[in-house]
């Protein structure tokens, strides 16, 4: 099911954005409501990646507190 919603934006933008649909040969309203379904899709799939990484835990070997302290990698700088 598709619903109808109102957006205000300034008039530059809109006259840009029919112009996009139309060099598209879409209508503004399906140009919008594909922009917004990607950012959705793009935003799911990133809170997922991160769900799988959180999950991962700690890779052995990796021992943050052994770093080299920046002064050990670029020396004494005066």
């Amino acid at each position: 099911m598709h619903r109808n919603i109102t957006i205000k934006v300034p008039e530059e933008v809109a006259r840009w954005a029919r112009r996009k649909a139309a060099d598209e040969d879409t209508s503004l309203s399906r140009m919008v409501g594909g922009l917004l379904e990607r950012e959705m899709k793009r935003n799911q799939d990133y809170w997922k990646a991160y769900r799988r990484w959180a999950k991962l835990g700690a890779v052995p070997g990796a021992d943050a507190s052994r770093r080299a302290r920046r002064e050990e990698v670029y020396g004494a700088r005066r």
